[in-house]
C-alpha cells in the first residue's frame, strides 16, 4: 500500500512540477523594470523568453516577439533550449509513468516491468527538473550581472539614466515547478524498490530416474510397467532356475532359503 501512495504522490506532484514548468515558459515576466529610483513612471517594461511587452499608465499593453535567433545572446538560447528539453523530458515521463501505476493494470504485465517504467520515468523527472532550475538560474545570473553593470555606468555618469530589470515571476514560478519535479522523480525512483518482486533463495533440485526403471527410457526401448521382477542369473546354491509349478507360475525362493 505505502508502494502504491507513494508511486501515487510522484506522478501528482511530478505533474504539477512539470505544469508549472509549461506556465513558466510561456510566461513574459521573466524580467521587469526595476522601479527603485522611478516608482512613478508612464511606461513599464518586462521581458519573456519569446518577446518583450510595454504597458502603460492607460492600460494599453503592447508586445512584440523576438524575429530573430542568431541576434539573441547565447546564453539566452541556452535557457530557451533547456527549458524545451525539461519540458519534453516531463512529458514523456508522464506518459510513461501512467503506464507503470500500481493502480492501472494493462493486460499481463509483471511488476518487474512496472518497477522499470516507474524507474525509467523518476529519472526523467529528475533530469526535466533539474533542466529547468538549470535554466532560470542561468537567466537570474544574466539579470544580475546585467543589474550590477547597469548600476556601476548609473554612477558614473549621473546624467545617463539606463533601465534596469530584475526577477520577474517567471523565475520564481520556473524554481518551484523544477523543484516539484525534481522530488516527484525522487519518489518515483523510491517506489520502484517497492515494485521489484524478490528473488527466491532456494536452489532447485534436479530428480534424474533410476537407470533400472525402464519406464522412463525413450527412443527403441519397450516401455514396462517398471513392476516386472528381475531375473537372477548368478550361479549357485539357491539361484537355481525356479520350476514352474502346476499351475504353470514360477516360484522364486525366499531370503530364507540363502541362509
Amino acid at each position: 500500500m505505502s508502494v502504491t501512495i507513494c508511486q501515487s504522490m510522484g506522478f501528482v506532484v511530478s505533474a504539477l512540477g512539470i505544469g508549472g514548468m509549461i506556465a513558466s515558459t510561456c510566461m513574459d515576466q521573466w524580467s521587469t523594470q526595476d522601479l527603485y529610483n522611478n516608482p512613478v513612471t508612464a511606461v513599464f517594461n518586462y521581458q519573456g523568453l519569446w518577446r518583450t511587452c510595454v504597458r502603460e499608465s492607460s492600460g494599453f499593453t503592447e508586445c512584440r516577439g523576438y524575429f530573430t535567433i542568431l541576434g539573441l545572446p547565447a546564453m539566452f538560447q541556452a535557457v530557451r533550449a533547456l527549458m524545451i528539453v525539461g519540458i519534453v523530458l516531463g512529458i514523456l515521463g508522464l506518459l510513461v509513468c501512467i503506464f507503470a501505476l500500481k493502480c492501472i493494470r494493462i493486460g499481463n504485465m509483471e511488476d518487474s516491468a512496472k518497477a522499470n517504467m516507474t524507474l525509467t520515468s523518476g529519472i526523467m523527472f529528475i533530469v526535466a527538473g533539474l533542466c529547468a532550475i538549470t535554466g532560470v538560474s542561468v537567466f537570474a545570473n544574466m539579470l544580475v550581472t546585467n543589474f550590477w553593470m547597469s548600476t556601476a555606468n548609473m554612477y558614473q555618469g549621473m546624467q545617463n539614466i539606463q533601465m534596469r530589470y530584475t526577477f520577474g515571476s517567471a523565475l520564481f514560478v520556473g524554481w518551484v515547478s523544477g523543484g516539484l519535479a525534481l522530488i516527484g522523480g525522487i519518489m518515483m525512483c523510491l517506489a520502484c524498490r517497492g515494485l521489484i518482486p524478490e528473488e527466491s533463495h532456494y536452489k532447485a533440485v534436479s530428480y534424474n530416474a533410476s537407470g533400472r526403471n525402464i519406464s522412463y527410457r525413450t527412443g527403441p526401448y519397450k516401455v514396462g510397467s517398471g513392476y516386472e521382477p528381475e531375473v537372477k542369473t548368478r550361479k549357485g546354491a539357491g539361484y537355481e532356475e525356479a520350476a514352474r509349478s502346476e499351475d504353470g507360475r514360477r516360484s522364486y525362493p525366499s531370503k530364507y532359503d540363502y541362509v
